[in-house]
C-alpha cells in the first residue's frame, strides 16, 4: 500500500503507567511544526499539564498539531498511576496496538510508532502470547518472520536471533533464517531508507569469526555459505566478520547496516553509540513500524526525568520512511 506524505503517524500509548505518554507529549513539542502525528490514548492518562486536543478522526491531526497533542480517544477501564501498572488496563493496551495497525492498513495513517509495553503485565493479565511487540505485529499483519532493526544516525544493526537465551543461539541460527534476515534487511534499506545499493556487513557468531573452525564451526558451515550465495546474486555483502572489529568509526563508514547473530552482539554497540536516540524498526511488515529503543521505565515514570529523544526520533523516522516508501 502506498502512503501519502501528508498522512499523520499513528502513535500508540503503550502502558499508560510507564513513560510513554510523557515522552510523546515532549516529542510533540519538538515535532509539532515538522511531523504530523496523533496518539491513541485515554486523554485522562496524559500528564496533567499536557496540551491535549481531542480529535474525532486521524485526518484532524494535521490541523490540531499547532494547538496541542492530537489524541484519538480510546477509553481505558481505570486510571493510570505512574510507576504502578494496572492489571485492568492490560487488555486495552493490546487493543490500542491492534487499532493502530488497522488505521495504517486502511490508509488513515502513514506509519505506526509504538510506545513501550510491559510484556509481563500483558502476559499475566491479557493473555499476551508473544515474546514482544515485534512478534505481535507480525501476527497482526500476517508477516511470517518480521525482523528487528535498531537504527540511529551512528549505526543500523539487525540481530538475526532476538529474545532467546544465548545457549540456544547456535541451534536457532540456520541458513534459512540468516538468508531471510539479510534479504529483508536489504529490501528495507532500498524501499524504506532510500538506499539504492545497500552495503551490508555480516558478523560471525564466534570470536574472530570462528578462526577457520578453531573457535567454532558455525561461521564456516552456516554464515559463510549464505554470504557467498547472496554475493553471487549481486547483493553487496561483507562477511562473516569478527564482531569486535565492526563498530569503530572507519568500519561503520563501510556499510549501511550490520547484521549480527544475536541480541547483545547487536544492541551493545547500538546502545553504546546512541543510547537515547536509537529507534527500534520492524522490517518485513506490510506497514511501517518504529518504536523508541527503551522500555516502560516504571521507576522514573511521572517524575519528569524521562528523555523524549528516542520517542522523537522514532516518530520522525516513521514519517521519513513513509515518504521513502511512497516514493
Amino acid at each position: 500500500m502506498g502512503t501519502d506524505k501528508a498522512l499523520p503517524v499513528a502513535v500508540t500509548c503503550g502502558d499508560p503507567s510507564g513513560i510513554g505518554l510523557e515522552t510523546i507529549v515532549k516529542a510533540w513539542d519538538t515535532l509539532r511544526d515538522e511531523v504530523p502525528f496523533f496518539v491513541i490514548a485515554d486523554p485522562g492518562h496524559l500528564p496533567d499539564d499536557a496540551p491535549a486536543v481531542l480529535i474525532e478522526s486521524p485526518e484532524r491531526a494535521l490541523s490540531a498539531m499547532a494547538k496541542g497533542v492530537p489524541v484519538l480517544l480510546h477509553g481505558f477501564p481505570c486510571d493510570a498511576t505512574p510507576g504502578e501498572p494496572a492489571p485492568e488496563n492490560a487488555r486495552s493496551v493490546m487493543e490500542v496496538i491492534e487499532r493502530g495497525v488497522r488505521l495504517v492498513q486502511r490508509g488513515d495513517a502513514s506509519a505506526l510508532t509504538t510506545a513501550p509495553i510491559s510484556k509481563k503485565e500483558l502476559a499475566d493479565f491479557a493473555g499476551f502470547e508473544f515474546p514482544g511487540h515485534t512478534e505481535f505485529l507480525g501476527a497482526l499483519t500476517g508477516a511470517e518472520r518480521p525482523v528487528m532493526m535498531i537504527a540511529s544516525e551512528a549505526l543500523r544493526v539487525v540481530p538475526v536471533t532476538i529474545h532467546i537465551p544465548l545457549s540456544e543461539v547456535p541451534k536457532a541460527l540456520t541458513k534459512e533464517l540468516l538468508e531471510e534476515t539479510i534479504r529483508t534487511t536489504h529490501a528495507a534499506l532500498v524501499v524504506d531508507f532510500g538506499i539504492a545499493e545497500p552495503r551490508i556487513a555480516v558478523s560471525g557468531l564466534n570470536p574472530h569469526a570462528g578462526e577457520d573452525g578453531l573457535l567454532g564451526s558455525e561461521d564456516g558451515a552456516v554464515i559463510r555459505p549464505v554470504c557467498d550465495h547472496l554475493r553471487a546474486e549481486g547483493i553487496n555483502i561483507s562477511g562473516p566478520l569478527p564482531a569486535d572489529t565492526m563498530f569503530h568509526a572507519e568500519a561503520r563508514a563501510g556499510y549501511d547496516a550490520a547484521v549480527m547473530m544475536y541480541h547483545d552482539q547487536a544492541l551493545v554497540p547500538s546502545k553504546t553509540l546512541a543510547f537515547d536516540t536509537g529507534v527500534n524498526v520492524t522490517l518485513g511488515l506490510p506497514i511501517i513500524r518504529t518504536s523508541p529503543d527503551h522500555g516502560t521505565a516504571f521507576g522514573i515514570a511521572g517524575k519528569g526525568l524521562a528523555s523524549p529523544n528516542s520517542m522523537t526520533e522514532a516518530i520522525r523516522l516513521a514519517h521519513e520512511m513513509a515518504k521513502a516508501r511512497s516514493a
